[in-house]
């Protein structure tokens, strides 16, 4: 499973549908072993994710949307239990970090794929329709600016744990190719904010503590930095401001800023109308489609997977008010569990979940399908491996103590 996020949809579904019977297989014995649950205990992360999960089930009660519509939504959410499972499966810092080092196989070979679109070297394996103009190799260049921009974190922080004389240097220049792919090679704008904010937050933490305030600082030098230095990030700023400039004088939402902009507008509505308990799940098509009618009898309804393109208003439009604190809730739980880990593992998986904490600004990133199980496992794997690493630790403490 941490090998297949980031690859083709077909190896992802594959590898859910596996870790799904291993976690039904691990539930079905559970009985059976002594330590059965203690890798959960006093844990935030899986009471989060169990409450969002049932919310969502909850919400058919009283959602708007067609059923079929309604549990595909549902089914959607589920893929958030993977971080459990992952959690629950991974039994001991050994087996995480066999399923550390296969995640980061596959993003490499991810990373190194998209190098060779850009070379014009033959790449039979690349899937993506815009794998010969924007060099995406199994997605969007949309969703592979974040992948790789999170890989490029998970590379600098864990730096340490690369075996061998020239591990570290390794990891280091693995961390470097996947940003200049970031940023000089894809042109998704969210990959691009998603790996300044990265990095701002990683140059904070090797400042000394007095200079750290100057983070406030750092993604706007960043951006202008890379503004001057690259003709990517350049076109795709410019192309914003173009598109906002449009949308505020014209309405036109031809444009992708304009599409995003106008979602969001409608999302807001949906809130403002259900502020309390939301439309219910799966109802952001259902309720767009009627208010786009209400102004536009001629609108040709969107199907029943759209989303608003912001996974903080699409909670919203669900699940009202309460749904937006419920995400945060999920969030901030997983922030929680980070604290008692080594500083390398707290620091990958806070640098993660900044990213889907970003992300989701400008996309469902849990909602839609690949990107979401991308942030699902990656988030399951790391607590998994920084929980179990301090868990070695805890038990080594008695004996060095007994030892001096």
């Amino acid at each position: 499973m941490a090998a297949s996020v980031g690859l083709s949809m077909v190896i992802i579904s594959i590898s859910k549908f596996l870790l799904l019977i291993c976690g039904l297989a691990a539930l079905l014995f559970a009985r059976r072993a002594p330590d059965a649950g203690k890798p959960l205990t006093g844990l935030f992360t899986p009471i989060a994710v169990l409450i969002a999960i049932c919310v969502f089930a909850l919400s058919l009660l009283w959602t708007v949307a067609p059923q079929a519509d309604a549990l595909g939504s549902v089914a959607k959410y589920g893929k958030l239990l993977v971080i459990v499972l992952m959690m629950v499966l991974l039994r001991d810092r050994r087996e995480a970090m066999y399923g550390l080092t296969s995640f980061a196989a596959a993003q490499l070979f991810l990373v190194a794929s998209s190098w060779m679109l850009l070379a014009r070297w033959p790449v039979p394996w690349a899937t993506s329709n815009m794998a010969l103009t924007e060099y995406a190799v199994f997605s969007s260049y949309l969703d592979e600016g974040i992948i790789s921009a999170v890989f490029a974190a998970i590379c600098w922080h864990l730096r340490s744990l690369v075996p061998g004389r020239f591990g570290r240097p390794l990891a280091i220049f693995i961390a470097l190719i996947a940003l200049v792919d970031v940023f000089f090679v894809l042109s998704g704008r969210s990959g691009h904010v998603v790996g300044i904010a990265l990095l701002s937050i990683a140059i904070m933490w090797e400042l000394p503590k007095k200079y750290r305030g100057v983070v406030v600082l750092l993604p706007f030098l960043l951006a202008l930095a890379l503004f001057f230095s690259s003709s990517k990030v350049r076109e795709r700023l410019t192309q914003v401001r173009t598109d906002v400039n449009s949308y505020s004088t014209q309405v036109d939402a031809t444009s992708s800023s304009g599409i995003r902009l106008s979602l969001w507008r409608r999302a807001i509505q949906v809130m403002s109308q259900h502020p309390v308990a939301g439309a219910g799940v799966g109802s952001w098509s259902t309720e767009y489609n009627r208010l786009e009618r209400a102004q536009n009898p001629a609108h040709i309804d969107i199907n029943g997977n759209g989303n608003p393109h912001q996974e903080y208003l699409l909670w919203g439009a669900q699940l009202g008010i309460p749904g937006v604190l419920l995400l945060g809730f999920l969030m901030s739980s997983v922030l929680k569990d980070t604290q008692g880990m080594g500083r390398p593992y707290a620091r990958a998986t806070q640098s993660t979940l900044l990213a889907l904490a970003v992300a989701c600004l400008f996309n469902s990133s849990i909602y839609d399908a690949q990107i979401g199980d991308f942030f699902c496992v990656l988030i399951g794997l790391l607590l998994a491996l920084g929980l179990r690493s301090a868990d070695i630790q805890k038990a080594a403490a008695p004996q060095q103590k007994y030892a001096t």
